[in-house]
């Protein structure tokens, strides 16, 4: 067997790590990973970020800036954790990875920015950082309106609870767009997660994720 590195990736409150869950239970042998690594103190870092304790004003700046807090936090994880399983060509599943980055990350800068912060992001992580390239990415796409209706019932409805990311609808629908153009780029596996504005039930759409994984471990 080569070396495997599936990701589940998709907006706030798309269901990755339910969906994850459940994949462990189908998948036994296989290592699971989620990021950010917040029980970490590289995943501190990122949890500081989150809260606002940055404050960074300058969109460009931050894009860069705050790339470099998660890509740390994967470099570590990678280095100290996971290394020897995927070394061992134990196939790994991670929810979210160097593609959150993209999505999160590059929608603070002008659109004819994007390509030139991708080349810089993908040569930091998988060239310069050396960690390991996604055998494939499967995108849950839901939509923002959904999705928000979701974050809440997990919060018990309490908007405080909403990270500086989740609070924000228009950018989070900005993260959708810039979603669709890098799965359109990388060749992501979209899996559709809701019908007219309902979440799909869950069972339907871990199926199709796992018609997208069988197809990725042949």
């Amino acid at each position: 067997m080569s070396k495997k590195l599936i990701i589940i990736e998709g907006l706030d409150g798309s269901g990755k790590t339910l969906q994850l869950d459940l994949l462990k239970k189908d998948y036994p042998g296989c290592r699971f990973i989620t990021f950010p690594n917040y029980g970490s103190p590289s995943g501190q870092i990122v949890t500081n970020y989150l809260e606002g304790k940055y404050k960074e004003e300058n969109d460009t700046v931050s894009a860069y800036t705050a790339s470099c807090f998660y890509a740390v936090d994967r470099y570590t994880s990678y280095k100290i954790d996971w290394e020897k399983h995927y070394s061992a060509e134990t196939p790994i599943f991670s929810a979210r990875y160097v593609s959150s980055n993209a999505i999160y990350q590059m929608t603070k800068l002008p659109r004819d920015q994007w390509n030139e912060y991708l080349n810089w992001l993908f040569d930091t992580e998988y060239g310069k950082f050396a960690i390991p390239k996604p055998t494939g990415t499967i995108f849950l796409d839901m939509p923002v309106e959904v999705s928000r209706k979701l974050l809440l019932k997990r919060y018990n409805g309490d908007e405080k609870k909403l990270d500086i990311h989740e609070s924000n609808l228009d950018f989070m629908s900005k993260c959708r767009e810039a979603a669709m153009y890098v799965a359109e780029k990388e060749k992501w596996r979209i899996i559709k997660c809701s019908e007219k504005g309902d979440p799909l039930p869950v069972e339907v759409i871990h199926e199709n994720i796992k018609k997208e994984i069988e197809d990725l471990l042949k």
